[in-house]
Parts: C-alpha cells; sequence; structure tokens
C-alpha cells in the first residue's frame, strides 16, 4: 500500500501497489479530495465505511459528499449532495 498526498491542492489516496504471487496489483483504493470544505469520497474500493468512519470521526454528514454517487443518489443518501 502506498499513501499519496498533495496538500496544496487537497487530493489524497491509498493505492495498493506490489504483487499477489505472480499477478501484479495496481490500483486506488481510496481517493479522496477537500473541495469548498467538504470531504469528497472519490472511489472508495475497500469493506470500510469511509463516511460513517468520519461520521464517527465527529465529521457533520453535511462536510461529507459521497462523490462517487449520482446526485440522484446523493440527494437519499443522508450526506452531502455538494
Amino acid at each position: 500500500m502506498q499513501f499519496l498526498s498533495d496538500t496544496e491542492h487537497d487530493h489524497y489516496q491509498v493505492l495498493g501497489v506490489g504483487w499477489d504471487q505472480k499477478t501484479r496489483v495496481y490500483g486506488c483504493s481510496m481517493h479522496l479530495d477537500i473541495k469548498n470544505g467538504k470531504i469528497w469520497i472519490q472511489i472508495n474500493n475497500t469493506e470500510l465505511d469511509i463516511g460513517q468512519s468520519l461520521v464517527e470521526k465527529c465529521v457533520p454528514k453535511e462536510d461529507i459528499v459521497i462523490g462517487f454517487q449520482p446526485v440522484y443518489i446523493r440527494q437519499v443518501s443522508g450526506y452531502a449532495i455538494a
């Protein structure tokens, strides 16, 4: 696993990089951005519920956007739309 951060532009990623026996592993496990004061979850390829984990760390739901979901789903998700 590798953690990439661009604190100047508020982009953060966790990448899976390496080998699983004879198969090369490379892919984005998590990608979060901070835009206009909100945390955008751009992708989550893990079993972790990142939104819920942030709420448990006292981040208000209205400050979390599930960016990989279309707007019509975000409207009923309980999190911010944008």
